[in-house]
């Protein structure tokens, strides 16, 4: 069997994506440290910001090892969805019961959607990237 050359992803779409990614933490945490609330709700949502990235990443390895053959357990796999939904449906609850304007909770909606998405592209490049080099030059 012929075996495929991967083609590494291209400069501009690992710029972009390291650029939506570091764009999206810092208007997230821009806002939190500019917001009227309390400290642990701003730890709250600074927490779910965390764990959403953790677990978005965790879901984009699972699928992307299990499409290549690597073994990834059931339980694994199930928990990394569920913790990905989880940290949305925490921070739509925070959000939906927060006494925020209506713009806030937009704001903080779509810096965290556009961190998740980012986190995945970066992720999704390093990957494409490394596995692109030849063996020998991979440092493990």
């Amino acid at each position: 069997m012929e075996q495929k050359q991967l083609q590494p992803p291209s400069a501009a779409f690992i710029g972009a994506s390291w650029l939506a990614l570091c764009t999206g933490i810092t208007a997230f945490l821009i806002g939190l440290w500019n917001a009227d609330m309390l400290l642990n709700e701003k730890g709250y949502y600074f927490t779910v910001l965390m764990f959403g990235l953790f677990s978005a990443i965790s879901v984009q390895k699972a699928v992307r090892d299990q499409l290549e053959g690597i073994p990834v357990t059931n339980m694994y796999y199930g928990i990394a969805w569920f913790t990905t939904i989880l940290c949305i449906v925490l921070l739509t609850v925070g959000l939906w019961n927060a006494d925020l304007q209506k713009s806030e909770k937009g704001f903080y909606a779509m810096s965290f959607i556009l961190s998740v998405f980012a986190a995945i592209a970066v992720q999704k490049n390093t990957r494409d990237a490394k596995m692109a080099q030849p063996k020998e030059q991979q440092p493990f």
